[in-house]
C-alpha cells in the first residue's frame, strides 16, 4: 500500500514537472504575446498579437520540422527568428519535459535546478544566434557568448544529471508573488512611459513592485516612492539628458 502511494506521489511530481517544463519551453513566446498587447491601445510598437501567435505556432508545427528535415537533405535555406527560437530553446526543452515525465527523479532540486539553468543558457546561445562567430583565429561578437553559453548547457546538464543519479533534497516551495508582481512592474513601465509619461509610470511601476511582498506598509512605500520619481525625474532628462516623456500624452496635448 505504502509502495503504490510512493510511486502515485513520484507520478504525480513527474507529471507537473513536466507540464512545467512544456510552459518553460513557450515561455518567450508567452512573453512576447504579452508584450504584443500593448500595440491594441496603441501603447507599444511592433507586431500584433495575432501575427505573433501565427508566426510562432507555424514555426513549432512547422518551420522547425521543415528545417530539421531539410537539414538531412543539405538544404542551407536561411531560417526566421522564430524558427531558430524553437529549433535552439524550444524543442530541448520539449524532450526533456518528455523525459522527465518517465524518468524517475532522485534530487528534485538539483534536477529542475539545472534544467531551469540550462534553458536560460539556450535562451543565450539563440539571442546571439545572428552574431557573427569566429573567422580563422578572429574572435568575432558571437564567439564568447555561444562559448559560454554551450559551457553553461554542459555545467546545468552535469547538475540536472546529479538529480537522477543522487539522492538529494525535494523542491522546495518556492512563492511567485514577487517575481510575478516585479515583472508586472517592468511589463507597465515599458508599455506605459510614452503614453503615461515617466512621473506617472515610474511611480505606478514602484507601487506595482511593492506589492508582491507581503510585508509593504503603503504609507512608507508611497514617499519612497515619491522619492524614487523624483529622482528619476532629474535623472534621465537633465543629467542623462535622454528624450523622456515626463507626463501623460493627454495632458500635453
Amino acid at each position: 500500500m505504502a509502495d503504490t502511494m510512493g510511486h502515485s506521489a513520484t507520478a504525480t511530481r513527474n507529471t507537473r514537472l513536466a507540464l512545467g517544463f512544456c510552459l518553460l519551453a513557450i515561455a518567450p513566446q508567452i512573453i512576447e504575446l504579452i508584450w504584443s498587447l500593448g500595440t491594441i491601445p496603441g501603447w507599444g510598437a511592433g507586431r500584433g498579437p495575432g501575427t505573433v501567435v501565427t508566426s510562432h505556432m507555424t514555426a513549432l508545427l512547422a518551420g522547425a520540422p521543415s528545417a530539421i528535415f531539410g537539414s538531412f537533405g543539405g538544404g542551407t535555406k536561411k531560417l526566421s527568428s522564430e524558427v531558430l527560437l524553437a529549433l535552439i530553446y524550444s524543442y530541448p526543452l520539449f524532450v526533456l519535459a518528455i523525459l522527465t515525465f518517465f524518468m524517475p527523479i532522485r534530487s528534485a532540486q538539483d534536477y529542475v535546478g539545472g534544467v531551469v539553468v540550462m534553458a536560460v543558457a539556450l535562451f543565450a546561445l539563440w539571442a546571439g544566434s545572428d552574431l557573427q562567430g569566429m573567422r580563422g583565429f578572429s574572435f568575432g561578437a558571437g564567439t564568447a557568448p555561444r562559448m559560454f553559453g554551450g559551457l553553461l548547457v554542459a555545467l546545468s546538464a552535469g547538475i540536472a544529471l546529479t538529480g537522477l543519479l543522487t539522492d538529494g533534497p525535494a523542491l522546495a516551495h518556492y512563492s511567485w508573488r514577487g517575481p510575478l508582481f516585479v515583472m508586472a512592474a517592468i511589463l507597465f513601465f515599458a508599455l506605459a512611459i510614452r503614453p503615461l509619461g515617466l512621473v506617472v509610470t515610474a511611480f505606478a511601476s514602484f507601487m506595482i513592485a511593492v506589492t508582491g511582498s507581503h510585508e509593504t506598509r503603503w504609507l512608507e512605500a508611497a514617499i519612497v516612492g515619491a522619492c524614487l520619481t523624483l529622482g528619476c525625474a532629474i535623472l534621465f532628462p537633465y543629467v542623462l539628458g535622454l528624450p523622456m516623456p515626463m507626463f501623460p500624452r493627454f495632458l500635453i496635448q
